[in-house]
């Protein structure tokens, strides 16, 4: 696909409108949602969306790549929070309340099978290096207990976004319980 730069006004506005909607459907129906379904709420014909994507992974690893592109400018910002401890925590928590409020996010977190776009896996793993860096400062201040590793922290996102009835509020307690758990000193 050539980039938004070269595609006729009409074109772009047609792409823009699908992802749109694409990243808001995502966000309440998460990865299930069809092309048709996709294509007819953007108001273009289901041929128009295979054109700009042509397969339903493309489509969605475009969304999520801006999206976690901005989680990882996100995290870079914490990085410059002088309170270490306080940096990792509130980023881990805004994970948490963004990806149990964006099914989209949550179907990412936890491996939707989507995994074939080499954009999205590259902003994945810069989403977790930063993730990484936050833990290892929070570390290193005695914030975060030394044996959390990244993995530990990744299982740890994964099981409360699978455990999360959509229907339920925010798992304020819970988070608060793996919070502590995770407490230095």
């Amino acid at each position: 696909m050539p980039s938004s730069k070269a595609l006729r006004a009409d074109a772009k506005r047609n792409r823009d409108k699908l992802l749109d909607v694409a990243h808001r459907l995502f966000t309440t129906e998460g990865i299930t949602v069809s092309m048709d379904e996709i294509a007819r709420h953007a108001g273009v014909g289901v041929g128009t969306a295979y054109r700009h994507f042509p397969t339903k992974e493309e489509l969605f690893g475009a969304v999520m790549v801006s999206y976690k592109a901005r989680l990882v400018e996100e995290a870079k910002k914490w990085l410059r929070h002088e309170d270490p401890g306080e940096a990792f925590f509130n980023y881990f928590r805004i994970v948490i309340r963004e990806a149990i409020a964006n099914k989209a996010i949550t179907d990412a977190l936890v491996g939707s099978g989507l995994d074939k776009d080499a954009a999205l896996k590259e902003v994945a793993g810069d989403f977790w290096s930063e993730l990484g860096k936050l833990l290892a400062r929070a570390q290193h201040n005695g914030s975060v207990r030394p044996d959390a590793s990244i993995s530990d922290i990744r299982i740890l996102l994964v099981g409360i976004l699978q455990a999360h009835n959509e229907s339920a509020p925010y798992p304020e307690r819970i988070v608060s319980i793996i919070c502590d758990g995770l407490q230095g000193k």
